[in-house]
């Protein structure tokens, strides 16, 4: 699988936040509607919407509205590619972005 960094950026961008990794953690457990989330923080409406948005644009989180409310679940596919992605970020292997340099490995440089 191939890393798109960008896309990797944006996710851990949209978790950052204190309040956001609290809201995935919530939905970690079960698909929830925004009055549910907001009971659990000292936020505004528009607050919440606010942290929703990123974490949706990130990826991170899937919405649907359902009559007059939007109830929130984990994008589970994103979450797994995240899975798979980080070891491959800090092993060593042959194909390894580093492998492109040519002198990678401290054991290679010249002195």
């Amino acid at each position: 699988m191939e890393v798109s960094y960008e896309r990797l950026a944006a996710v851990f961008k949209a978790l950052s936040d204190e309040t956001r990794l609290h809201i995935v953690d919530m939905l970690s457990c079960n698909e929830l509607c925004a009055c549910d989330i907001l009971a659990s923080f000292n936020l505004s409406q528009s607050t919440l919407s606010y942290h929703m948005k990123i974490l949706i644009d990130a990826g991170v989180v899937n919405s649907k509205r359902s009559g007059l409310w939007t109830r929130y679940s984990i994008n589970e596919s994103t979450f797994e590619s995240i899975l798979h992605i980080l070891p491959q970020l800090y092993k060593t292997k042959d194909e390894c972005i580093c492998a492109q340099i040519k002198y990678c490995r401290l054991e290679d440089k010249p002195e």
